[in-house]
């Protein structure tokens, strides 16, 4: 359920019929649409193909259902399968199910940081020479297509958005390892405005877990662990981190990126790798594309990609890392997702100089605060491309211009948050 066409799910689809399972491949998103991930399957007679919708009578009669992250928690076609007794899946979860027992899963949640703190424990364990794989919420890769490359003794490490913790959750189990970042305001339009809802699929990265597995926490979940009475479901060693000490050199910018760094430096302790070289994999790691990422530095303009910023706290974030002097032209905007943005606004007078506003649904509502801002020339443009031309004109030599959207991908200017990315890489490099 849900192909999409970020190779996660094209993944799971080919394992699955190269193992030779009978399957109904069914998405919301027609032929046209999804024509790059159906090219790749070409060849596959054991696939039967429901575009443009989802039938309800394809949710009875199967073994299981895979589900897609993001499928409604009130779907009717989830509600028809769980009638007819068909079990429900999802690709990591499946994975864990079914790697041999010895196999160490590491799980990384939390509303922002997670895909830092992911990669840079993978990097330290590959740094290191543990035998260790990557998976989750990671373009491209299908955890379930990793099973025939884990063997007995390796580690994997799993990024888990909080859609994939549902199938954690729908499976009674948790990471062996988990950390949890931090818990802040995102997909309100999806949980319906209910943090609590939210909260609790984060929480199946630790529910499950036994006396013998480990909780690295954010200082700020502890808070949230306790309001919402999920402090005895924490049942493993509790380990609170960071922020990591200045002492340890680190590529990574900014405050925030030292608390994802003393994270992943605990999941190195539990796993009794040595300080020293520690210290060595955490200076080695050159951080991310999307995150704080320095493109190019033109006419003494530098250029910072943060497309990964979907959120106003991430961005708040970005400004609070690389603002000085009100020396930044930001862009920002795109498609609404339901946050207070109050916050966002503040910090924007503080430490910008000029506001470049993408027009998209979720841009109409800050639209009218951002330009009664003072001290900040505010402008509105139609598409990116415009975006990048109008803040590049309106930067100085010693300026900054950083690309930290605030606000989700999906409208009519982009297929998803990737693209986005790239469309903005392509245009800065065009940039003389």
């Amino acid at each position: 359920m849900g192909l999409g066409l970020l190779g996660r799910g094209l993944g799971d689809t080919v394992f699955l019929a190269k193992q030779g399972a009978e399957l109904i491949v069914t998405d919301l998103k027609d032929k046209k649409e999804l024509a790059p991930s159906l090219k790749k399957l070409k060849g596959f007679q054991n696939i039967t193909y429901v575009l443009g919708e989802h039938r309800l009578e394809d949710f009875r009669d199967r073994d299981f259902v895979l589900k897609a992250a993001g499928v409604p928690p009130d779907s009717p076609y989830i509600a028809e399968a769980r009638k007819n007794g068909v079990p429900i899946e999802m690709s990591a979860s499946l994975f864990a199910k079914l790697v041999p027992e010895d196999v160490i899963i590491v799980g990384i949640t939390g509303t922002r940081g997670k895909s830092t703190t992911t990669h840079l424990v993978h990097h330290i364990l590959k740094t290191v020479g543990k035998r260790v794989h990557l998976g989750g919420n990671v373009e491209g890769i299908s955890t379930l297509a990793l099973l025939p490359k884990v063997k007995a003794g390796d580690i994997v490490v799993l990024e888990l958005d909080s859609w994939q913790l549902q199938g954690f959750g729908e499976s009674r189990l948790s990471p062996h390892i988990a950390v949890f970042t931090n818990f802040l305001s995102d997909h309100l339009n999806y949980y319906k405005g209910d943090m609590s809802m939210y909260f609790e699929d984060k929480a199946n990265i630790f529910k499950f877990q036994t006396k013998e597995d480990v909780l690295i926490v954010g200082k700020q979940v502890i808070r949230y662990i306790v309001q919402l009475g999920l402090r005895s479901k924490v049942r493993g060693l509790l380990v609170e981190g960071g922020p990591l000490s200045k002492s340890w050199n680190m590529r990574l910018l900014g405050e925030h990126n030292r608390i994802n760094a003393a994270l992943a430096v605990e999941v190195g302790r539990i796993l009794n790798i040595p300080e020293e070289r520690l210290r060595k994999a955490v200076a080695s790691f050159k951080g991310l594309p999307g995150r704080l990422e320095l493109l190019r530095t033109i006419r003494g303009i530098k250029i910072y990609n943060d497309n990964n910023a979907t959120t106003p706290d991430a961005t708040i974030a970005a400004l609070r890392t690389l603002g000085r002097k009100r020396s930044v032209v930001l862009i920002f905007g795109g498609t609404d997702k339901g946050l207070d943005m109050s916050g966002l606004v503040k910090e924007i007078g503080k430490q910008c100089k000029v506001a470049v506003l993408l027009r998209e649904k979720g841009s109409e509502r800050i639209k009218s605060i951002l330009f009664k801002l003072r001290f900040v020339k505010s402008y509105e443009e139609e598409t990116l491309k415009r975006c990048v031309r109008r803040a590049f004109a309106s930067a100085k030599r010693g300026d900054i211009i950083l690309f930290s959207p605030a606000f989700a991908s999906f409208g009519k200017w982009f297929k998803n948050e990737y693209d986005r990315g790239r469309q903005f890489r392509k245009l800065v490099k065009r940039l003389k």
